[in-house]
């Protein structure tokens, strides 16, 4: 009988890919896997350690795994402080930073010996994935070469390291064939891609490309699936992207986190300060893209974060009036610049301003779902249980909202199906199969 794994993913979609990977690695190696921990000869947990809410969270996961094994790997961001985890859980058996597959196998294969059949990796079988079996995270680079002054992606994860192009096509391939409708293409900085290697050229279907976003993004779209970007930083490239999204290759989805809108903070974040440039940026993309769904973060309470500052900033959302928000407020991160910034704001008032900024955000999305009502839509059915809850193309899973089908029609996951909007609230739509 073969040996069972635990495994524990936190985090991002980022890191939810990391784990699929190395899950598929472990079951290669004739390993199988335990659905809780009392059942797991070794446990593995993929951790987090972008913010301070994250990293408890991981030390959380950690100390519950050693209470109920005495085999346990840490890898993922927070693997990256290697030092810090050794002294709190010496009893850990390897600590290792993200994307470290390889390693985290040998050292299970060090603790917990299997028997792996000679020919058990030529059985061709499905691939292992985290998400629902209808849509898949479609990771295109690791890393990253900003410097964010309240970020420590880049100390984590290294510096942006492009996939080759060809190999992210073959892997998209492939999960269209295992029957993902919709890919969902991640990175930390993922209009960077290519940057790193000059955009190197690539042979795709008798053609040399160079290795851009665009590119990619273009040969992506030629598949039969959805194609949703996420975490695209504001460079020029991003005009193109946005051709091809009212060019209908791509969904029409921009997820561009913006931070802030005060050029005097986003100074001192290190982002872009221009923003009545890019005020007409987004202007000139809803021209070229009427149908053009808008999301940003944002963080409340940066050090120095004046009233005026997040007047400018409130100010900001309500002329722009973005699809989704996600807004944060300001913490500390071991290791990031902003931590030795004076002017800090107290948590009170950051909570006060991200209330605020929810309640504007609030109004403004139900008053846009509900100019929606009445129309003819194309959604993914995610779950089908006594209600359907399906998204339209304007919607992410996990983070903007949902559909709700009224129906007595068989549905299954992963369905395309048409419906009427009937109703709508803050953040969610109510329809019926047209």
């Amino acid at each position: 009988m073969s040996s069972k794994i635990g495994l524990v993913s936190l985090g991002c979609a980022k890191a939810t890919y990391d784990s699929e990977r190395l899950l598929n690695i472990l079951r290669a190696a004739n390993y199988e896997f335990a659905a809780e921990h009392k059942e797991s000869d070794l446990i593995i947990i993929n951790t987090c350690g972008f913010i301070n809410t994250a990293i408890a969270e991981s030390i959380e996961a950690i100390t519950y795994a050693l209470d109920n094994c005495d085999k346990v790997i840490v890898t993922g961001c927070l693997g990256a402080r290697a030092d810090f985890l050794k002294t709190k859980f010496p009893a850990l058996l390897q600590i290792s930073g993200p994307d470290s597959a390889e390693d985290v196998l040998k050292c299970v294969q060090k603790y917990l010996p299997t028997n792996e059949h000679e020919y058990a990796t030529l059985i061709p079988q499905s691939r292992l994935r985290l998400a629902p079996r209808h849509y898949a995270w479609l990771k295109i680079s690791e890393g990253c070469n900003q410097k964010c002054s309240f970020c420590v992606i880049p100390a984590l994860r290294g510096k942006l390291k492009s996939r080759h192009m060809s190999q992210i096509l073959t892997e998209a391939e492939y999960l269209l064939a295992d029957g993902v409708k919709e890919l969902l293409v991640v990175a930390q900085d993922t209009a960077a891609f290519g940057l790193d290697n000059q955009y190197q050229k690539e042979l795709i279907q008798g053609q040399m490309l160079d290795s851009r976003i665009s590119t990619l993004t273009k040969e992506l779209g030629k598949l039969k699936a959805w194609i949703r970007l996420h975490y695209i930083y504001p460079y020029p490239i991003v005009d193109q992207l946005i051709e091809l999204m009212a060019a209908g290759l791509i969904l029409p989805y921009l997820d561009i986190p913006l931070q802030h809108a005060s050029p005097k903070i986003l100074k001192v974040m290190r982002r872009p300060a221009n923003m009545e440039n890019m005020q007409k940026r987004i202007e000139k993309w809803r021209k070229t893209c009427p149908d053009l769904a808008l999301r940003t973060t944002l963080i409340s309470g940066f050090p120095g974060e004046t009233v005026a500052d997040f007047d400018v900033l409130h100010d900001f959302i309500r002329e722009i009036k973005f699809d989704r928000i996600g807004i944060f407020t300001y913490s500390d991160v071991p290791g990031a610049v902003a931590n030795k910034f004076n002017s800090k704001v107290g948590e009170d008032i950051k909570n006060i301003r991200k209330d605020i900024l929810l309640t504007t955000q609030e109004q403004i999305s139900k008053a846009k779902l509900a100019k929606r009502i009445g129309n003819i839509e194309t959604v993914l059915v995610d779950k089908v249980g006594k209600t359907i809850i399906a998204r339209s193309k304007y919607d992410a899973p996990e983070v903007d909202g949902v559909v709700r089908i009224n129906t007595r029609k068989k549905l299954q996951s992963g369905d395309f199906v048409k419906v009427k909007i009937t109703d709508a609230d803050e953040h969610d739509l109510g329809a019926r199969v047209a």
